[in-house]
């Protein structure tokens, strides 16, 4: 008698009430009709918007928070999370000073290196999920601190988001480059990805941070999203570690 394989089962995928009302949330922020930093709605507005108990909305709420997505404040509600906070100026830079914190440390002093449209190569057009060739643009820069070359990186971004940016913009704003793109370019990072490994200073960037060549250096490749996953940013950097070590 012949035998039939059996026919799998179809397990029908559920999704948590709160997880829904944390989709919906962020569509609001995605829409602008939350903008970062601005004050959102009570649990119990927000409750009675969408016809569901308050601790669910908290727990979607919760979720949001644990994302750093959105920001309590204690008595006086919950914020849209932005990268204009002076709390949100270290959160994707890792490297810390072996005495002191990053913020002690005060900001890095910069030097924009290049500016510039540019042609996407395979491997960047894969990163942020373009076509081959896209136009993207290219900037290179040099942060010191205490006037010590520390980090040199390569940022490529989608051309068509931020065509306008200038040299001056990156050299110039006071804060973050993350806050740069979203008070700028209406683009907030939600969240990065990295890639870490040891490498050997080639000549150009031995001369850049000022040390000998084949000095070890920390390669960090980070590729930062924005809704919906969307890949909005390349940065490729080299970090001198005599002084300094990553922290995660």
């Amino acid at each position: 008698m012949p035998e039939f394989a059996a026919t799998p089962q179809f397990t029908p995928q559920f999704t948590p009430l709160y997880s829904q009302i944390r989709a919906l949330l962020l569509q609001s922020m995605q829409s602008g009709e939350w903008k970062p930093g601005e004050l959102m709605p009570s649990e119990i507005e927000l409750a009675q918007r969408y016809q569901v108990s308050q601790g669910t909305v908290r727990k979607a709420i919760d979720a949001l928070a644990a994302e750093n997505q959105v920001t309590r404040r204690q008595g006086k509600g919950t914020f849209v999370a932005t990268h204009t906070e002076q709390t949100a100026q270290y959160r994707f830079l890792r490297l810390v000073p072996d005495a002191g914190d990053a913020a002690a440390e005060g900001p890095a002093q910069r030097q924009i290196l290049a500016c510039e449209r540019a042609r996407a190569s395979a491997d960047v057009a894969r990163a942020l999920k373009l076509k081959a060739q896209e136009a993207v643009i290219f900037a290179r820069r040099l942060l010191k601190f205490s006037g010590v070359p520390t980090i040199v990186e390569d940022v490529w971004l989608p051309a068509q988001r931020f065509k306008t940016l200038t040299a001056e913009q990156l050299l110039h704003h006071a804060g973050s480059t993350y806050s740069l793109y979203e008070t700028g370019f209406d683009t907030r990072v939600l969240r990065a990805s990295e890639k870490i490994r040891a490498i050997a200073a080639d000549a150009q960037d031995a001369a850049w941070l000022q040390v000998a060549p084949a000095t070890p250096l920390l390669w960090v490749e980070r590729i930062a999203y924005t809704y919906n996953d969307v890949p909005m940013e390349l940065r490729q950097a080299r970090y001198r570690t005599d002084t300094h070590h990553y922290k995660n």
